[in-house]
């Protein structure tokens, strides 16, 4: 009996007979994709190692592996470095040009860094074959905070910075007294704005930690009041630029009183002891 006569219409869809005839990748494929995820996350696990910890040191062992097969450090490129020096940043990384490029963990380096003085932020990458990128975000410094005696570089924020090569940076304002760091930033932003003043004062002192002295080149103190010192440096501005208040032989200027200011001669000077309690022409104020 002759056998039945296949049709057109018994012929398998275009799609399953290509699958039939791709059948043979798929067991490689699937291969391939447990492997991939399988060193994806070796790297998470060998990145994120404790030093001393079992899969530290696999990595070790793998960096062993890779150094003998050519991947070695052979350039570290340091970016953003100003004041942190160099080979305090070398030393806190922990490796060096001919180490192995895959033997140790960029987070703990990146760590050890940003525990440096002078580093904010810090990142740390590798570039294969032999290429480590170290990036630096520095604090910059704000003042000189002197205190007992000791003299430390503080930020905008108020945050010691370091107490080493202040000399350095000798140009920063200077200010004097607990509690000056973090109430720096209002009074030091008002003379930056301030020139004429600016250019005059020595030291800004933290009075009982609640209002400030500021030190003048001729020695004068100012004596500012609690919570209104820039509506204070202001009236200072006005009356120097009619009165030339900041060039007469004074000892203090005393402007905690909201309505009048009490003057004292400097010793010496000559003028009538019945003057320290006189005050200059205090210009109206504007109207608002």
């Amino acid at each position: 009996m002759a056998g039945r006569r296949a049709s057109v219409t018994d012929r398998p869809p275009t799609w399953k007979l290509f699958l039939r005839r791709q059948r043979w990748m798929v067991r490689p494929f699937a291969w391939f994709c447990v492997g991939l995820a399988a060193t994806a996350a070796g790297v998470v696990l060998l990145r994120n190692a404790q030093p001393g910890s079992s899969i530290a040191s696999v990595r070790e062992k793998i960096g062993v592996l890779t150094a003998n097969a050519g991947m070695r450090i052979t350039d570290i490129i340091i970016e953003g470095r100003a004041n942190t020096p160099e080979p305090v940043l070398r030393a806190a990384l922990g490796f060096s040009k001919g180490d192995p490029i895959i033997g140790f963990s960029l987070e703990q380096a990146r760590m050890r860094i940003e525990k440096l003085p002078w580093v904010a932020h810090a990142t740390v990458e590798r570039r294969l074959p032999g290429t480590i990128v170290v990036a630096l975000s520095e604090r910059r410094p704000f003042a000189i905070w002197q205190n007992q005696g000791r003299y430390v570089l503080i930020d905008r924020d108020g945050q010691p910075v370091t107490d080493e090569q202040v000399a350095k940076f000798r140009d920063l304002p200077l200010i004097v007294g607990p509690g000056a760091p973090e109430a720096a930033r209002v009074l030091l932003d008002a003379l930056t704005d301030r020139p004429a003043i600016q250019s005059r004062v020595v030291a800004a002192m933290r009075i009982s930690e609640r209002r400030w002295n500021l030190r003048m080149k001729n020695g004068t103190d100012i004596l500012l009041p609690e919570g209104h010192e820039v509506e204070a440096l202001d009236r200072l501005l006005q009356l120097q630029q009619e009165t030339a208040l900041l060039d007469r032989p004074l000892e203090a200027i005393d402007m905690r009183l909201g309505d009048r200011l009490v003057l004292r001669p400097q010793p010496g000077s000559g003028a009538n002891p019945s003057d320290k309690s006189a005050s200059p022409p205090v210009p109206p104020k504007k109207p608002t």
